[in-house]
């Protein structure tokens, strides 16, 4: 499945370029799971030969996630909400919830941000609950493209550096994904323990 997918985004990019790489970043914030680690590392080794611009590609990335986090922030913004009051019950979710939310991206909403953006898992749904969280567009935007374009420009180097060894890199980071990926489970196992306990107290 992994394979196919890297052969599908290896082939667009092959075809059609900066756009190519713009598409995939843009659905890499959507909250659609394709990897910056399969897309970026590519694209430097395609800089290495001599068929893309590496300057071009950092500053086009950073503006394609910065379009893909602004969906998922409106649609948190718009539709979380509705969502959560109606259906949240059924996610252990509630209004109560919700306020906490809003607090957090007010007062560390910069930084949750920012960091990430370096976070696998993470950084494709993190633009979600700061639409729901109603975080300052203005921050959300800077702080979001300052961060992707960091991310991006750090995988376009490796692979412009690795060469056509650049699949190492997705390698490597499937054990950070796996890792992160562990820790989320574990914090919702923990979120519903405690959820449970409180009920019962009741």
């Amino acid at each position: 499945m992994i394979e196919q997918l890297i052969e599908w985004v290896n082939s667009v990019i092959l075809a059609i370029g900066h756009p190519g790489i713009m598409f995939f970043m843009f659905l890499e914030s959507t909250m659609v799971p394709i990897p910056s680690e399969i897309i970026m590392p590519f694209a430097g080794y395609l800089v290495a030969q001599g068929k893309l611009s590496f300057f071009w590609i950092a500053i086009l990335s950073g503006i394609a996630s910065l379009l893909g986090s602004w969906l998922s922030y409106a649609i948190g913004y718009y539709g979380g909400i509705p969502l959560i009051k109606r259906w949240g019950k059924y996610a252990l979710l509630d209004e109560t919830r919700l306020k906490w939310t809003e607090k957090w991206f007010k007062r560390h909403g910069e930084k949750t941000i920012f960091v990430s953006r370096f976070i696998p898992v993470v950084r494709h749904l993190i633009s979600l609950p700061a639409g729901i969280g109603k975080m300052n567009l203005f921050k959300f935007s800077i702080y979001t493209i300052v961060g992707a374009t960091i991310w991006n420009t750090i995988l376009l180097y490796l692979g412009y550096i690795l060469g056509s060894n650049y699949i190492i890199i997705h390698k490597y980071s499937q054990i950070l994904d796996w890792v992160v990926v562990v820790l989320i489970v574990a914090a919702i196992i923990y979120y519903i323990w405690h959820f449970v306990s409180l009920m019962k107290k009741k």
